[in-house]
């Protein structure tokens, strides 16, 4: 069932909660490294995390009509190990809750999701960045490692 589009009031008011929850974050998380506003006329905020296995990435957090979309860019296109490198980002995105993997803009790979936007909470915005947050650690390193596999042998 699809839900109709929120007026542009609507999309202000979520905007601002958004706006109000990312500093409330930033300010409690040592993770979140930077928020930044999108360019003009874009509901779009970008999300600077630090990380351990990746040490820095960015969350864009855009806000649709109908839905909150997340995207980080995960690793490039693997240069070796191609059947291996996917094999492990199938394996990997069968687990993900609200996330998928996918390939986007010259063959590298994307974790992404999206939520309703009267899903739009505390506890959800939360669970974004926390499982986004997980899936990066858990799956770029060894995604790296077998994609690249030639620049880890030392």
């Amino acid at each position: 069932m699809e839900t109709e589009p929120a007026a542009p009031e609507e999309l202000d008011r979520r905007e601002a909660f958004i706006d109000d929850w990312l500093a409330a974050a930033a300010a409690a998380n040592p993770a979140i490294d930077a928020v930044e506003r999108g360019p003009a006329g874009q509901r779009r905020r970008y999300v600077r995390i630090r990380g351990e296995e990746k040490d820095v990435w960015t969350i864009w957090l855009t806000l649709g009509q109908r839905t909150l979309g997340y995207t980080t860019y995960l690793v490039p296109a693997p240069e070796e190990n191609h059947a291996r490198f996917y094999e492990h980002l199938l394996r990997r995105n069968r687990g993900l809750a609200g996330l998928k993997l996918e390939i986007g803009p010259e063959d590298a790979v994307y974790l992404s999701g999206s939520i309703p936007l009267a899903q739009v909470t505390a506890a959800a915005l939360d669970h974004v960045l926390g499982s986004m947050y997980a899936a990066v650690e858990l799956i770029f390193r060894p995604a790296m490692r077998i994609g690249f596999a030639s620049k880890f042998k030392g």
